[in-house]
């Protein structure tokens, strides 16, 4: 393929470098001219392991070019590549005037250019701003139409400094958010040569997973250093736990608990981190990331009450009141504290749990519900029909098998709020849709 890149910094460089090698012409485009002369002599403006040999390699076989001019490189490719900065503003706003400025550049080259082109963004920007500033830009300078003989993409990077080669080469996926199936085609047939899978999705997720990723890293980095603080505390070395720690894949390093809905509950969660978090105070030891976390569930419970009181209605079913499937346990459910401020609030609430049996309970789970919610017995339905006759909108709170299907259920004026995603795959067609988190 014939590619030209536009902004030769870190990702540009690598970017440049790897798909040179791999067979593509590239021309290489960047507005400092210093830059532009270290690489017309084959050495790399920055350091990073193996990165001048594979620019020294590209730019003696011809595949690598540069330059400061934009036109030549755009009428003499096929598809665009956008690696500039988006730096933090002072407030901390995203900076995105020199992705703005090369679409401009590009969408005016485009005016003269006969014949299809793709431009695709690397930079790491916001959702929205490939939809709000980027295509607006090239369409009305270019005078083309997005998705038809133009096509947007994006296609964000996940190169660490010291492993960048390494990390190109070797990706876990390669994401690719498109207008259309030409520019999808043409961003996948830049990695022909790579094997990873693919994970296509919307411009705005794939502008988006950049910034979940960085974020779960920032938050793991916390997290280790507030246990590690907390151990040190106890005189136990942080390091070795974190290697425990890290050894188990079902649960602590996996996908487990990272899908998007309600808060979490349980007789486990809600208890052990109060108990750090008192014994922390106890050794005047401040840990910020843990306690947010209690305030940042409490605040998803409140996300669902609002979400319900924003109907506009009063009759509200709840479907599973235990905090997670398959068991009776309502210690710390959120659905409870939840269905406890509907109540308290002139709600008319029913509920249907195909666990929980209000007359079985014993123990600890007993008192907490009867704590909670004293007059449980009066909510309690027998059958999910029975509370689908009587409700305007239906609360599905855990991913049990009997909800799945529930939005086939509804009639025309009820609301289905889902918080789990358990009927998210078969939205409503006869009411309306709502998922917490999506």
């Amino acid at each position: 393929m014939r590619i030209s890149i536009f902004g030769l910094g870190y990702v540009g460089c690598v970017s440049a470098a790897c798909l040179a090698r791999d067979g593509h012409e590239v021309i290489g485009v960047d507005v400092n001219p210093q830059k532009i002369a270290i690489l017309e002599t084959g050495r790399s403006p920055i350091v990073e392991p193996g990165l001048d040999e594979l620019l020294g390699e590209a730019v003696a076989t011809g595949r690598l070019k540069v330059t400061t001019d934009s036109q030549p490189a755009v009428l003499n490719s096929e598809i665009s590549l956008i690696c500039v900065g988006t730096p933090s503003r002072r407030n901390g706003s995203l900076e995105t005037r020199f992705v703005e400025k090369v679409c401009s550049e590009i969408g005016s080259i485009l005016a003269t250019k006969q014949g299809y082109h793709a431009v695709v963004v690397r930079s790491t920007v916001l959702p929205g701003t490939i939809q709000k500033r980027c295509i607006p830009l090239l369409e009305q300078l270019s005078g083309r139409c997005a998705g038809v003989d133009l096509g947007v993409g994006i296609n964000p990077e996940f190169l660490r400094e010291g492993s960048a080669i390494q990390d190109y080469d070797r990706p876990s996926q390669i994401v690719i958010g498109a207008t259309d199936l030409v520019c999808r085609g043409l961003i996948a047939q830049l990695y022909d040569t790579i094997d990873a899978p693919i994970a296509h999705s919307t411009l705005e997720t794939a502008e988006m997973v950049k910034y979940a990723s960085n974020a779960f890293h920032a938050l793991k980095v916390a997290f280790a250093n507030e246990i590690g603080n907390f151990c040190k505390l106890h005189s136990i070395d942080g390091q070795e736990l974190m290697e425990i720690f890290v050894q188990d894949r079902q649960l602590n390093v996996s996908s487990a608990y990272l899908r998007p809905g309600f808060a979490f509950g349980g007789s486990c969660l809600p208890k052990d981190l109060r108990a750090i978090l008192h014994r922390a105070k106890e050794c005047d030891l401040a840990l910020p990331l843990l306690e947010a976390v209690l305030t940042s569930n409490e605040h998803q419970i409140r996300r669902g009450v609002e979400m319900v009181e924003r109907t506009g209605r009063k009759k509200v079913g709840v479907f599973g009141l235990s905090f997670k499937p398959g068991t009776d346990d309502v210690r710390e459910s959120p659905t409870v504290l939840l269905v406890e401020t509907l109540v308290g609030r002139g709600y008319q609430v029913n509920i249907y749990d195909e666990t929980v049996k209000p007359d079985q309970l014993i123990g600890a789970n007993k008192a907490f519900l009867e704590r909670e919610l004293p007059h449980i017995a009066t909510l309690m339905r027998p059958t999910i029909a029975e509370v689908l006759q009587e409700a305007d909108v239906l609360a599905v709170m855990n991913r049990s098998q009997a909800f799945r299907n529930l939005s086939h259920h509804l009639r025309p004026e009820q609301i289905l709020i889902d918080f789990t995603g358990a009927n998210k795959a078969h939205r409503a067609t006869n009411g309306s849709y709502e998922g917490i988190c999506w």
